[in-house]
Parts: structure tokens; C-alpha cells; sequence
């Protein structure tokens, strides 16, 4: 049942083109956004006093010279504050808490709305009229030369060529003044700032617009936005002939058809690392979903690609066919796994024509047989030939029963990309489809908008391991808590039941392992946000280990309650996630051996058994990283767990 309390104040009145001064305060009065208006529009932050945001300009410079936001005459200014309580759908809380005030500046032409919330801040533009956008004027003026978690594109070159890339890459730490000008950074992207405070920046309802790409030109330590120019010749290229490679793009970012509100520019405020790891911001900013998604079903699916369709102790030869589908189907189907993908490989290479199914294949016939077991087909799907003819191919594979599609190599985030992957949504939802979003930017509130689109990538996950000898995953892993997973679920892959200390691990692509301990990769299934989870190991793998497979198919996928018990970034995260009447609470730590004091807030205590069990790292987890121990133990607070290097330990109450 929705709860909604409005309390609303219109204050209207004409202004002359002259500076003006606003405020607009958090409920908690913690927060303060400033904002000016006159020759410019600009804005500060500051919490508790201390300065955050120095004076930043913000504006829409239009194709023919206009400037939304230079000398603005306001007409009115109108402030509301909102305290709801809206019930989600496949989320990590079965309700959000939804309460900000907000200070909407009305002109002629358009529209800046500003929201403070406890726990950051939001602003957006609302045109009035179909426009043409030129530029975008987005500053973050950081108070000091504060350490940041950046993570730049992966690969150099001019701006243009950076814009063409996956959205996947390892964080660097360093102060704003050190920032390599001629590099963009993807969002998000989080700020050490003073006092333990720390500020991440991204955005949300993202829906017809460019993302935002960031960058510090001088030296300086203002961050500035960045937008990929709407692309003019576009031509089919790129990984097996699947994506779309623009050749020419036109002098503007955007190209309105009618008056729209644009994306909303987000900084979430957390007095503490930890506050940051159960931020729910962008989905509250999001656009809500219009008409019944209850049909969506979340859940894990079993993955062939990660781990090369190996199957041992078979009698049949494996790869992509159908003995090898019936496996996988029925192996999923004995653990009670929602779903199978088949992932690049079942349609004919190079060609970017789903309808070209590999003669090995037989999909009539594996559909039928994953139906009568109770489990989905996900089929996966380069960008290219998935917009070929979304429509028919939704609705031809929707009548044999395919439940999703695995969408890759978008590879772009202008604003045809992100039109796309709206139209994805929308045209699979018309047909009762799912869709994760893989060789994508970050989420920026399309999974509530859009309740069929259950995940995104854009992280640098667990196939890196197949090739990458150099990448430092277990730190990426208590990194991305406090930045990649603040803009939404990520499809991370984890799972893996081969497992290697630091000094053991190579990439493998045939027979990949883990970084870190196999309670590590237990915990992922707790710490990570994802309402569509990866089995990323092979079914003959993970058959051989039938306690930590049990476990990981039993662990729920979305959650009526997430709290961040504690953490501190690139070093260690502890959540707790509710389901039911039952706690999971999984902790993770880098490189480092570290002793964990978990202190059971009021909210988990009133409700655990006087027991738990608890799986953590064996004694031997620093030589033999897939040395686990699972045991049953008293239920003191605090209780303390050892982590080994690499490690990580689950605790579930019930």
C-alpha cells in the first residue's frame, strides 16, 4: 500500500534580470544547496557547514546560440517537499522511503528543478519546447584537492575515439589535481572528501539523452561534463560484426522532438563510505513504470561462455548443441535456477541475423524441453542484429518460449544508444520478455522504468579473469560497493569454484579461476547487487561441490531490506540484505587478512535466532584459496570473523 505525504509551498513572483539567491535545505537540515541566477545560473553545496561544491555553473547552450542558463530571467520559483514511501519491484528494499524538498526555477523557455535529499542532491533542466542541444554546461567545482575514485575509459586517444568503449575499466585513486586532461571518466565516479564525507556522481532518468562522461581540463579540480555528439553515419562493424561504429557525428548532443525533462545530475552525500554501499538515490529519481510488470521474474541463470561449455564426466561431446543445453537445463532445473542463457556462439558468426541459428542447434526443441523443467531461456544478442528488427525478433522468439535476451556491444552511450536501449525495454516488455544490458554504460534508472530490464554491466567483472594477467579484482571488488554499484545492479558474473590465492592466479580462458578465496566468491552473492545473477562456473564444476552450489542457488535475488553494516573503499564491505524473515549478511576484504567485528544493529537482532551459520575462509585459505569451513555458531554481538587474504565470509540468521 503506498503512503504519500505532500506538503506543498507555491511561492510565485516576477523577478527582474538580476542576481538572485536561493537555498534549498535537506529534510534533516544537514545539506544545503545554494543557487544563483542572473548572468549565470551557478550552485554550491555544502553539509553541516563544511563547503563541498564551490560555485558551479550549469547550462544548455542550443544550436543556435541560445543559452539556457546564461542571463535568466526567472518568472517564478516554486518549492514542494515530498515524504513518500513507494513500494519496488526486483530491488534491494521491498519499499523506499522517498522524502526531499525541492525548488523548481521557472522560466519562459525552461525549467532547472532542484532537489536536496539526506543523502544528496539532484538537478535537472525541463525544456519547453522540442530543442537542439549544442552543449552541455555541467560543473562540479570540488571544495579541495580531494583523493577521487576515478575510472577513466580504457584505452587514449582524442575524445571521439574514447567515446566508442565498453565502460569497463579498474579505479584509480588520486587527488582532482592529478587528473590526466586528456582522459574521460565513466560514471560513477566517488570523491574523498573532507571528514570521512564522501560524494559519488552519476546520474539518473537517463532516457533520450547522452551520458555524461567526466573531465578536469586544467589542472584544476572541477570536474566538467562531457557528451558523446549525436552520431550522423553509423555502420555496422565492431566485435563480430555486432555493433554499430559511427563514422561521423553531427555538431550537437541532442535533438529534441517535443519538450522534455532531461536527465537528472545526482551527487549523493554519505558521512560514511558504508552509507554510500545501500544508496538507493537514482531509482528514487527514476521515471516509475506505467502499466503490470508482475509477469517479470527475477532470479540466477546458469552461464556456458565464462566457463567454455566444459563439461567433464559426460558421454557426449560438449560445446553449444543440444545434449550439451539439456545438461545445463537440467542441471538448473535440480537446483531450482530460474534460468539458462546461451550466450554468443548459438547464431551464426558474423552474420548479426538472429534467425541464422547454428545447425547444431535446434531451439524449438530446447525450449520445450527448458519449459517442461521449469526453466527460462535466455538467448544472447549483439547490438546490430538486435536492432535489425527488434519487433520481430521479440515477437518470433517470444511464440517458442524464450523468456530474455542478453543485449551486448552497445559500446556507445550517446543519445541514439540510450533511445535504443529504451526501445529494447519497451519492445520486449510488449512481448513479456527480460532483458540485461551487457557492453553498456552504468544503470541511470532504466530497471525501474523499465521493471523487464533486470541488469546492466558496465563493470569490470569476473570474465576479465579469462584473459587479463594484471587485474587486481579482489581490490575492484571492495571498491565498486562505494561507486559502480551507487547507480544500480551490475551483472558481475560471479561463482567461480576454482579459486587461487594472489601469487597463484593466470588467466585461463578455457578453464578460468577466481582471484581470492571461495568465500569471497560466496559473499559476492550477498554484497553484489543484481536481481539477474550469473552462475558464472561450469555444471560439472559445481556438482563437485554440492554444498557451496546449494548455497549459492538458495540465495535470493532481490530483498525486502539492505543495510551497509560497514567498509571502507578499495579496503573492505560488510552488508546485510533481508529476505523474508531471513538475514544474509556477507562481508568481503582486499589483499589484506583482516578481522571483522560485526555488530548486529537493533533491526537484525530483534529479529535472529539465538544461532547462525556461518560460512567463512578454512585455515589454510591463504595456500589454498578454496579452503572454506561452514558451521553453525552461537549468536553473540559483536561477533568476530577472520578473512584471509582475499577473503570473505557469509552469515546467514534466520
Amino acid at each position: 500500500m503506498k503512503r504519500i505525504i505532500y506538503s506543498l509551498v507555491f511561492l510565485c513572483f516576477i523577478l527582474p534580470l538580476t542576481a538572485k539567491s536561493y537555498e534549498l535545505k535537506s529534510p534533516d537540515g544537514c545539506i544545503t544547496l545554494g543557487i544563483s541566477t542572473g548572468n549565470s545560473v551557478c550552485w554550491t553545496l555544502s553539509r553541516n557547514g563544511v563547503s563541498l561544491i564551490k560555485p558551479s555553473e550549469i547550462a544548455l547552450t542550443l544550436a543556435d546560440g541560445t543559452i539556457y542558463g546564461g542571463k535568466t530571467a526567472i518568472r517564478k520559483a516554486q518549492r514542494r517537499s515530498v515524504s513518500q514511501t513507494i513500494p519496488t519491484q526486483n530491488f534491494k528494499r521491498a519499499t523506499v522511503h522517498d522524502s526531499f524538498n525541492e525548488l523548481k526555477l521557472c522560466t519562459k523557455d525552461f525549467d532547472i528543478v532542484f532537489r536536496a535529499y539526506d543523502d544528496g542532491v539532484a538537478y535537472r533542466f525541463i525544456t519547453h519546447k522540442a530543442v537542439t542541444i549544442a552543449s552541455e554546461t555541467a560543473q562540479f567545482s570540488l571544495a579541495g584537492d580531494w583523493p577521487m575514485w576515478v575510472p577513466y575509459v580504457r584505452g587514449k586517444g582524442t575524445f571521439e575515439k574514447q567515446f566508442d568503449n565498453s565502460f569497463e575499466n579498474d579505479y584509480m585513486h588520486f587527488s582532482a589535481s592529478s587528473w590526466d586532461a586528456s582522459r574521460l571518466a565513466f560514471l560513477p565516479l566517488t570523491v574523498d572528501g573532507p571528514g570521512g564525507v564522501k560524494l559519488c556522481f552519476t546520474e539518473a532518468d537517463l532516457l533520450n539523452y547522452p551520458g555524461m562522461y567526466l573531465n578536469i581540463p586544467d589542472g584544476g579540480t572541477t570536474l566538467q561534463g562531457v557528451y558523446a555528439p549525436y552520431p550522423k553515419d553509423v555502420i555496422q562493424g565492431g566485435h563480430n560484426m555486432l555493433q554499430g561504429k559511427v563514422k561521423t557525428r553531427e555538431p550537437f548532443i541532442y535533438k529534441g522532438s517535443a519538450a522534455e525533462a532531461l536527465p537528472w545530475r545526482v551527487v549523493a552525500v554519505a558521512e560514511h563510505a558504508r552509507n554510500l554501499a545501500e544508496s538507493d538515490l537514482v531509482w528514487k529519481l527514476a521515471k516509475p513504470a506505467e502499466g503490470d510488470f508482475s509477469w517479470v521474474r527475477p532470479g540466477k541463470v546458469a552461464w556456458d561462455w565464462w566457463n567454455d561449455w566444459n563439461l567433464y564426466g559426460v558421454d557426449f561431446r560438449a560445446g553449444i548443441n543440444n545434449d550439451t543445453y539439456k545438461y545445463y537445463i537440467d542441471f538448473a532445473a535440480s537446483h531450482g535456477i530460474e534460468y539458462v542463457i546461451l550466450d554468443e556462439g548459438w547464431a551464426v558468426n558474423k552474420k548479426a541475423d538472429l534467425f541464422q541459428v547454428v545447425p547444431e542447434l535446434d531451439l524449438g526443441e530446447l525450449s520445450s524441453y527448458a519449459i517442461s523443467k521449469g526453466v527460462g531461456l535466455i538467448l544472447w544478442a549483439g547490438y546490430w542484429a538486435f536492432n535489425r528488427d527488434m519487433e520481430t525478433i521479440c515477437s518470433h522468439y517470444s511464440k517458442m518460449g524464450i523468456a530474455g535476451w542478453k543485449i551486448d556491444f552497445l559500446n556507445r552511450d550517446d543519445q541514439d544508444m540510450v533511445a535504443f536501449c529504451e526501445k529494447a525495454a519497451k519492445t520486449a516488455a510488449k512481448y513479456h520478455q527480460i532483458v540485461d544490458f551487457h557492453g553498456v554504460y552504468k544503470p541511470a534508472g532504466l530497471t525501474r522504468t523499465w521493471p523487464n530490464v533486470l541488469n546492466f554491466e558496465g563493470v569490470n567483472g569476473l570474465e576479465q579473469l579469462k584473459w587479463s594477467k594484471d587485474f587486481d579484482i579482489v581490490t575492484y571488488d571492495v571498491t565498486i560497493p562505494f561507486t559502480r554499484y551507487v547507480a544500480g545492479p551490475a551483472d558481475y558474473t560471479q561463482g567461480a569454484m576454482r579459486n587461487a590465492k594472489k601469487d597463484n592466479y593466470r588467466p585461463v580462458n578455457s578453464e578460468p579461476v577466481s582471484q581470492g578465496t571461495r568465500c569471497h566468491q560466496l559473499a559476492e552473492y550477498i554484497v553484489f547487487d543484481a536481481p539477474f545473477t550469473m552462475l558464472c562456473d561450469s555444471p560439472s564444476n559445481y556438482l563437485k561441490e554440492p554444498e557451496c552450489t546449494r548455497f549459492i542457488a538458495s540465495v535470493p535475488t532481490v530483498w525486502d531490506e539492505t543495510i551497509a553494516l560497514d567498509g571502507q573503499i578499495g579496503e573492505y564491505v560488510v552488508i546485510a540484505r533481508r529476505s523474508g524473515s531471513k538475514w544474509y549478511i556477507g562481508g568481503l576484504t582486499n589483499w589484506e587478512a583482516r578481522d571483522i567485528s560485526i555488530t548486529l544493529p537493533s533491526e537484525i537482532a530483534a529479529t535472529a535466532a539465538t544461532s547462525a551459520e556461518l560460512w567463512r575462509d578454512g585455515i589454510n585459505a591463504d595456500r589454498a584459496a578454496c579452503d572454506y569451513k561452514r558451521e553453525s555458531i552461537p549468536l553473540n554481538n559483536p561477533l568476530s570473523v577472520h578473512l584471509a587474504p582475499g577473503g570473505g565470509f557469509v552469515l546467514v540468521l534466520e
